[in-house]
């Protein structure tokens, strides 16, 4: 260590750390007298705070004596204020998640006390209102003869809380048309993916073992559903339950659509070109809700055929 370098450095930081203490000695002694004559009220005050001003307090008296036995040449080992520093440092530690949550609390007291009020608008008066848990049936029973004059409807107000009828909308302002024509795409992207036709091709080019499995249609569930209470019933009874036209149209219906079904529906898989993809739009998406079949209109009674001899 070459001391001649470090001396000018020691000395200038000596001077700035003398004016420093001059500073802080003349602005707490102004504290002091004001507290005295009493200009500042410490009455009411955080006593967190004032445990944390102690605790930094005795921090720093505890961190000039060990300086100045090490300024001093003297040997710090076994030094009681070494102790008291690791002591009062855990202690600071431990109380940082209650300065975090005292720090609202804290910031209110400063505005207070440097502005003398709050704004309407300020966010610190955002605080909840005892006065709204009260029941206000009695106040109400009073004025509902005015109330029901200006309400449309004529129906009085209780003391219940009726909450405002909005419905929560989605926010899509910053997403573009582009961006929305992108999520679009790889919604019909992924509908594609998932077909029948590619699940084949999947399964024709993997290399991995061949998966077999059965599908299962709701329908056919219900139906057999169905079949199996019916014949439980007739068993249990010793009848013959008949089968209405209706019941043997959908066993065909179900038989001849179960079978045809995965033939013929491979799902729209042109969104995967690039050329088509291209020319999306909401109409082009490939939906997979089946039109529901509309009644037919004009359906009145059967007219009798006529028979020919």
């Amino acid at each position: 260590m070459n001391i001649t370098e470090d001396l000018p450095k020691a000395v200038t930081l000596l001077h700035d750390l003398k004016n420093r203490i001059n500073e802080v000695t003349t602005h707490i002694q102004g504290l002091i007298r004001k507290v005295k004559e009493g200009d500042i009220n410490t009455a009411k005050g955080v006593s967190f705070l004032e445990v944390k001003y102690h605790m930094l307090l005795s921090y720093l008296m505890n961190l000039s004596q060990v300086i100045l036995r090490k300024s001093r040449g003297e040997s710090i080992k076994g030094e009681p204020a070494i102790e008291r520093l690791v002591e009062i440092r855990t202690v600071l530690e431990k109380m940082r998640p209650i300065d975090q949550k005292l720090k609202y609390q804290i910031d209110k007291l400063i505005k207070i006390a440097t502005t003398g009020a709050l704004g309407a608008s300020d966010p610190l008066r955002l605080k909840p209102n005892p006065d709204n848990l009260v029941s206000k049936l009695g106040e109400e029973s009073g004025t509902s003869e005015e109330e029901d004059v200006g309400e449309r409807d004529g129906e009085k107000k209780s003391g219940a809380y009726r909450p405002p009828k909005i419905a929560a909308v989605h926010y899509d302002g910053d997403i573009t048309e582009k961006d929305k024509q992108q999520m679009k795409l790889e919604r019909a992207k992924k509908r594609a993916l998932s077909s029948g036709i590619m699940r084949e091709l999947r399964e024709e080019y993997h290399e991995g073992p061949e998966e077999i499995r059965e599908t299962v249609d709701l329908h056919k569930i219900k139906m057999d559903k169905k079949m199996a209470e019916r014949t439980e019933y007739e068993e249990s009874r010793f009848v013959r339950m008949n089968i209405t036209k209706k019941d043997k149209a959908a066993m065909r219906r179900l038989g001849t659509m179960s079978n045809l079904d995965e033939l013929t529906r491979f799902g729209d898989i042109s969104v995967l070109s690039k050329e088509e993809a291209a020319d999306l739009d909401d109409d082009d998406m490939p939906s997979s809700k089946r039109r529901k079949k509309t009644p037919k209109k004009g359906k009145g009674k059967k007219k009798g055929k006529r028979k020919f001899h």
